[in-house]
């Protein structure tokens, strides 16, 4: 069997952004269009801040508010969009609530009529709230049995302690409580264009698709109180956390080490850092506990962002008899690539992983109008893609060293393993101090 050699890559080009416009409407709601014709449809991305509302009627509210106005049901409604060719949801965010879908490009005048009727009609009726209600309450009921959930959630309680971020998942018996009343009121008080983001991506001409937004929710008007968040406390490093899940064949494996926002001078250099600490399936970390050791099936690490601040989480679930040894082998990736430079190739791989899913991500509709609506949430426009990629591109391996030096040691990590108790504490009381979990 002859062995084929690859062709080189060739150098990036700068990114051929397409052609957008914004204007903010008297209503105070920012509206941006995005020209990109590939197929003749549109998305809509709508972002409302939503950051310290009640966590149990928020996240109920975003799954019922399509259930009905004055004049449509939910039927009505969802009839209405696909006649269109489209479709509308709603989803809950510690920032923000998120409504999106899509449709035929000339649907679209009906698509936002459709959306403001809801904004400024919903009624949220008795039996259709019912009925998400125990919908939403079922699907967290079992979230609560998922090892990952429960990892995630007692991460997020360990880093964030009483900030608002700390809790993102109300408990059934909240949802359950919560009535039509406090929907209505909720939405009275927070569905308001003030501060709010609207991104159209897709076959329109951005000028025109701006005036119909004008003239079709114009009439959406009002101002929420201020949602903002205020930036959470330093990660704390202590004591390895350890959460029982007597039974449990798996460990999951949660570390949490200190982000920075993607407008921080080191941030491409921590990105690359990550990838090749364990950002992508050629990192470091997968290779190690994956590949040559078979600990895991998977791994992982990201930077996840909130509009007050920013976390370095990794992630792996792991054989019960094998949790300290995969402990070990992730302080010594963090501590290699803390310490020591990675290699040229080793970064041109993954400078090249980070630049081709960072085009990849714009390369269709809904993959530009996400990125564009997410941008825009941390106040930050297309153009920045353009200077990320940049960035990415001019990182120097002295560059990268010195963010994972200032950022990956295992020494600022704070860690949380979910698993059988009985068999893992012993396994990792051996590697560090460990506290059990007391809730």
């Amino acid at each position: 069997m002859t062995t084929k050699t690859l062709p080189d890559l060739v150098p990036d080009a700068e990114l051929n952004l397409p052609r957008e416009a914004e204007r903010t409407l008297p209503n105070g709601l920012t509206v941006i269009a995005i020209r990109r014709s590939a197929v003749p449809l549109v998305e809509v991305r709508l972002r409302i801040p939503f950051g310290r509302a009640p966590l149990a009627p928020a996240t109920l509210l975003s799954q019922a508010l399509f259930t009905g106005t004055s004049t449509m049901s939910s039927i009505d409604l969802a009839a209405e969009l696909q006649a269109v060719g489209g479709s509308l949801a709603a989803g809950l965010d510690p920032d923000r609530l998120l409504i999106s879908g899509n449709a035929l490009a000339d649907g679209l005048d009906r698509t936002l009529e459709l959306l403001a009727s809801v904004l400024t009609d919903a009624t949220y009726p008795t039996d259709e709230v019912a009925t998400e209600r125990e919908r939403l309450s079922d699907h967290i009921q079992v979230a609560l049995s998922q090892p990952a959930h429960l990892a995630r959630v007692a991460l997020l309680k360990r880093i964030y302690d009483t900030h608002p971020y700390a809790v993102q998942t109300p408990g059934p018996e909240d949802v359950r409580a919560v009535g039509n009343a406090a929907l209505r009121d909720l939405h009275a008080a927070r569905l308001r264009p003030q501060g709010a983001v609207l991104v159209l991506v897709g076959d329109i001409d951005p000028d025109l698709a701006i005036d119909t937004t004008e003239k079709i929710l114009g009439g959406w008007t009002g101002s929420a109180p201020d949602g903002s968040i205020a930036p959470p406390p330093a990660i704390e490093t202590g004591p390895l956390l350890l959460v029982d899940r007597p039974g449990s064949v798996q460990s999951s494996l949660r570390m949490a080490l200190p982000g920075i926002t993607r407008t921080h001078p080191d941030y491409a250099a921590l990105s690359l850092a990550n990838f090749v600490f364990g950002g992508y399936f050629s990192s470091r970390w997968v290779e190690n506990i994956r590949e040559d050791k078979g600990y895991t099936y998977g791994s992982h690490s990201v930077i996840e962002h909130f509009v007050a601040g920013s976390t370095l989480l990794a992630a792996a679930e792991v054989a019960t008899e094998v949790t300290g040894p995969s402990l070990l082998e992730t302080v010594y990736e963090l501590g290699r690539i803390a310490s020591l430079p990675p290699g040229e190739e080793e970064l041109e791989q993954a400078r090249r992983y980070a630049l081709g899913t960072l085009r990849l991500g714009m390369s269709t509709q809904a993959g530009l109008a996400g990125l564009a609506s997410m941008y825009a949430g941390f106040g930050l426009r297309l153009g920045h893609l353009r200077e990320h990629s940049a960035a990415l591109s001019a990182a120097t391996r002295d560059e990268v060293a010195a963010a994972a030096a200032k950022y990956l040691a295992p020494s600022r990590a704070v860690t949380v393993v979910l698993g059988d108790a009985d068999k893992i504490e012993s396994q990792l009381s051996a590697l560090t101090v460990v506290e059990r979990s007391t809730e």
